[in-house]
């Protein structure tokens, strides 16, 4: 016989847990609120099933309610199962929680803006509105097969993203499988292994297209900042977010923090003096932002990442900023005699060798001072 009755319920007014027993509750806020709860063992872990408001729902009808699901547990029962299905997210809403959790970890913005574009596109208006845990194998080979062949990098990037999503459901329990993973790879092609390289010019070509964009009319941060990240080879975000705190001229150095750098740890550039004179030449341009580069369109913001790209294609270059990466990588193996790992070091490139541990600062000056002297041998 339960310790409640149904005055007593009603006269209660100590905030807490009010026990009636066989593990029913009720409970009372702070405001005065009363509600039924059920503490109830299931796979080893306690859970709170809420069992309805008092006195919406009677005590008889709470002690109904508590001992189906106790007869659920004892037969094998999920008690759990509908306040699960009640919780389930449709696959839209589960991807923007997953695009949620990623963004922190991206340094690009281009990638967190992409991100839900293949998904807007392809994903959400097949399975966009599908509750997450009946989304099908057959949904996700509907949404992939027709790009399979005809757009295999878009297709590819989309599955991963499909994946993703389901794997954020499957640690929130509302699926049990990734129907995106390997349930699916024998329904889907070998996709071929395509390795794509960032256009760039020969080496040889740098000084004359260094020169070139020197020349143009383009903005004085935009020339700046091209120069500056040929000489550096540097990426071009890190070059487009340089900032005037991160330049020590007195050590003729650039120190990249560990969150703008793609590996996650501090990159030490030394700066030629051909770089050192850029960064002299950008001194009028210094606003309230801190950056070396400022756009001269948008106030207090770095140039932005197409800035450099049409810079190049106006100019007629076959290049992107990135292919001069490339070009200095390529001149230092074929034009110098710097160990392996100075020139992958003076890249950002991690090292995997147990025995070089340094960051080989006094011999990538060195290179980088002759890298300089070859790119200005246009300006002769």
């Amino acid at each position: 016989m339960g310790k409640l009755t149904a005055a007593s319920a009603k006269a209660l007014s100590k905030p807490g847990l009010h026990g009636d027993g066989g593990t029913l509750y009720l409970h009372v806020s702070a405001s005065g609120s009363r509600s039924w709860i059920q503490r109830i063992v299931y796979e080893g872990r306690r859970h709170d099933l809420g069992l309805g408001a008092f006195p919406a729902v009677p005590l008889a009808e709470a002690r109904r309610r508590a001992a189906a699901n106790r007869l659920l547990v004892a037969a094998g029962g999920d008690p759990l199962e509908g306040r699960r299905r009640a919780k389930v997210p449709t696959f839209r809403q589960a991807a923007e929680q997953t695009y949620q959790s990623y963004r922190p970890r991206w340094r690009s913005e281009k990638v967190a803006a992409v991100w839900l574009q293949s998904m807007e596109r392809y994903a959400f208006p097949v399975i966009g509105m599908l509750p997450v845990n009946r989304v099908g194998r057959e949904d996700v080979l509907k949404i992939l097969t027709p790009i399979w062949g005809s757009k295999p990098e878009t297709a590819r990037k989309l599955r991963q993203r499909i994946r993703a999503t389901l794997k954020w459901c499957m640690a929130k329990e509302y699926v049990a499988h990734n129907v995106a993973g390997e349930l699916i790879d024998g329904a889907l092609p070998a996709m071929p292994s395509v390795q794509a390289h960032h256009p760039a010019l020969h080496y040889r070509e740098v000084p004359a297209a260094v020169a070139k964009v020197e020349g143009s009319g383009a903005s004085l941060a935009a020339r700046l900042c091209f120069r500056f990240l040929v000489l550096t080879a540097a990426r071009s975000g890190e070059a487009r977010g340089a900032l005037w705190s991160e330049i020590d001229l007195e050590a003729r150095e650039w120190r990249i923090p560990p969150e703008r750098m793609k590996e996650g740890a501090e990159h030490r550039v030394p700066l030629p003096d051909a770089a050192v004179a850029v960064i002299e030449q950008a001194r009028p341009l210094r606003d309230r932002s801190g950056l070396v580069f400022p756009s001269p369109a948008r106030a207090n913001r770095p140039l932005s990442e197409n800035t450099l790209s049409k810079l190049l294609r106006d100019l007629g270059l076959p290049a992107v900023p990135h292919g001069f990466r490339a070009s200095f990588r390529t001149w230092a193996s074929e034009q110098t005699n710097a160990p392996h790992a100075v020139m992958e070091q003076a890249l950002a490139h991690a090292v995997s060798d147990p025995y070089s541990r340094g960051d080989h600062m006094k011999k990538r000056r060195k290179l980088m001072k002759q890298w300089a002297r070859f790119v200005t041998s246009g300006e002769a």
